[in-house]
């Protein structure tokens, strides 16, 4: 008997490794794309966005060809756009290219075509983006359009194979203006009061703490709370990915069947993205207990086993659009934002995660916040879960 209690040992030891070194050894590569910075010059019948994008390489030694680069913007508003004219133009500024005022490189062709490019190890390199918008005399590009989503699609290649990667960057064009003390209205809640605060739809070339300043600062007294839902805030950090970028593993295909089907995992690319970010053994073993935890009927287990995230993921259409069609993920660092936010504008920060339901998380708050507070005030989710864009609430206590 004991020696039949250790072969199965060895034979589960055997497996849970090839599970691990097949996830790790998997194909990635170690390109990654940021948006920097941006520019919008508007009349009324044109339009002009001007976006720079990174692409850094912080692997010491890999060199990694960038064979593909292309963008395909999507414009976002209320009224019908399909009448806009869209053009779009790529131009690679790399760290290499002549200095010489006179020579062209054949990197930087005036025609947009995007010639391969090798990123070695410790090094970058960055590409301007222009898209043009142009209207006839009926359609007014100011009012029509809010923003506009650069989908940026790009090939990785190098000792992991052919990589086609996916990744999109919101540029606002329109920001509404902070409320004024007029335009102030509380709504009265559980021993406080709450106010929903609308801001333009954000994106990763924002900050949390700059946009907590901007639309709420000049309305805060002490002993207020400002709270933020956490997807914004991980959307700023860029925590969310394209599920053509998944590729899920036989794990997840065969684990995802048994969540509820309204569960963010109950799809194998967002279980894979779980698997991806804590590993396969601890998803096995979380499965596997909460499974026998259920049968004795204590539920939630396998959340607890499987740490904070495996609760905040949120898999296509669980957000706002355009992030309705990709994976978002929690945010990292949420209790130091809550504090650099604090002590920035002088009250209790708190970053949270409510719904229609009536189910209010607190997943992060500054020293002294009152989360009981917190709870109540937010229970009738004031904010919405549609598309309200009101992801800051106030909440002051009577």
């Amino acid at each position: 008997m004991p020696s039949l209690l250790l072969e199965l040992l060895l034979i589960l030891g055997v497996g849970v490794t090839l599970l691990e070194l097949r996830h790790r050894l998997r194909p990635s590569s170690p390109l990654r794309l940021k948006a920097l910075d941006y520019k919008v010059k508007q009349s009324k019948s044109a339009l002009d966005i001007e976006l720079w994008l990174e692409i850094s390489n912080p692997h010491p030694r890999m060199e990694v060809m960038v064979p593909e680069l292309k963008i395909e913007p999507v414009l976002l508003g209320k009224d019908d756009l399909s009448q806009l004219n869209v053009s779009t133009k790529i131009t690679p500024h790399h760290p290499d290219e002549s200095a010489e005022p006179c020579s062209q490189s054949e990197n930087s062709r005036k025609d947009g075509y995007w010639t391969a490019y090798i990123v070695k190890g410790h090094k970058s390199t960055r590409v301007q983006v222009t898209v043009q918008l142009q209207s006839n005399e009926s359609i007014d590009i100011q009012t029509t359009t809010d923003s506009i989503w650069i989908d940026v699609n790009w090939v990785n290649y190098g000792p992991f194979g052919r990589l086609k990667c996916r990744q999109g960057v919101l540029v606002p064009m329109r920001r509404p203006e902070p409320l004024i003390a007029s335009q102030v209205s509380f709504h009265s809640g559980d021993g406080c009061e709450v106010l929903p605060i609308k801001t333009h739809l954000l994106g990763t070339l924002d900050n949390t703490v700059d946009v907590l300043s901007h639309y709420a600062k000049a309305h805060l007294r002490p002993g207020d709370v400002l709270t933020i839902g956490e997807t914004p805030v991980a959307v700023m950090q860029g925590r969310y990915l394209h599920p053509s970028t998944v590729v899920p593993g036989w794990l997840a295909r065969l684990l995802c069947r048994a969540f509820h089907p309204t569960s963010s995992l109950a799809t194998a690319c967002g279980l894979q993205t779980l698997i991806d970010l804590v590993g396969p053994t601890r998803v096995l073993i979380a499965w596997t207990a909460g499974l026998a935890l259920k049968v004795v009927g204590i539920n939630g287990g396998f959340y607890r086993l499987a740490g904070e995230q495996a609760r905040l993921i949120d898999d296509i259409t669980g957000t706002t659009p355009p992030y309705d069609q990709t994976i978002v993920l929690g945010p990292l660092n949420p209790t130091k934002i809550c504090e650099q936010a604090a002590a920035e504008l002088g009250v209790s920060v708190a970053i949270v995660d409510v719904n229609d339901l009536g189910r209010v998380k607190v997943l992060a708050s500054s020293h002294g916040c009152d989360e009981a507070l917190l709870k109540r005030a937010l229970r009738p989710n004031p904010a919405g879960n549609a598309n309200e864009r009101t992801p800051l609430v106030l909440v002051r206590p009577n």
